[in-house]
């Protein structure tokens, strides 16, 4: 049975994005056809955690509501350097626990992290969504594999906007950065678009 995974930002005791995390959950099991839900707003409360700090809560689950969790120390990490893989059938549209195709796109690859190309369209990369900046304006692309929590988020209170991204206007952008439930837009690493080791007329573009 498919088991799927929500990483849950806790910090300093407080819970963050979980209406999000919630819905996401419910969304899940009401596509694959099952009854109810679990309770995440519950899970934490039984959590026996006073710990200050930044923690992933990872919450581990099947659709026979078996659960996992795991408290982890977390910090936001910093990338080296990014590369473009293609791959045109990838489907990462639930957040499901088993990552091995993306591994083995990230071992294929001659960089730290990958970001996703699908259908000529920049994506995600193996653990985020991504923003684009032009000018004073970050965007994201209306391509994403996973439509994370923290993605709707910064939709939602207008701090970015959508945008189709391509291999051909990427170049059009003067840095990015990765955002997920765990990494806020405010947060992050800004890196300037030339950390991806293959951009479209820097040098030859990589098919994997």
């Amino acid at each position: 049975m498919s088991q799927f995974i929500e990483s849950i930002k806790v910090e300093d005791q407080e819970v963050f994005l979980l209406d999000l995390h919630q819905k996401r959950v419910n969304q899940t099991f009401a596509h694959f056809g099952k009854e109810g839900s679990i309770d995440l707003a519950k899970i934490f409360k039984h959590l026996e955690h006073d710990e200050d700090g930044m923690y992933k809560l990872r919450v581990s689950y099947d659709l026979d509501k078996k659960i996992r969790t795991q408290m982890i120390p977390y910090a936001i990490p910093e990338i080296q350097d990014f590369q473009l893989v293609e791959n045109n059938s990838f489907d990462y549209s639930f957040k499901f626990e088993d990552r091995k195709e993306l591994e083995k796109m990230k071992m294929k690859s001659k960089a730290e992290e990958i970001i996703i190309v699908k259908n000529n369209h920049i994506t995600d990369t193996s653990f985020s969504n991504l923003l684009f900046q032009k000018g004073k304006d970050w965007f994201t692309p209306t391509t994403y594999l996973l439509n994370g929590v923290q993605r709707q988020n910064l939709l939602k209170q207008k701090k970015i906007k959508e945008t189709e991204i391509t291999l051909q206007n990427l170049k059009q952008f003067s840095h990015f950065q990765l955002i997920n439930a765990m990494n806020d837009f405010d947060d992050m690493f800004i890196y300037p678009i030339d950390r991806i080791i293959n951009l479209p007329g820097n040098e030859e573009y990589l098919d994997l």
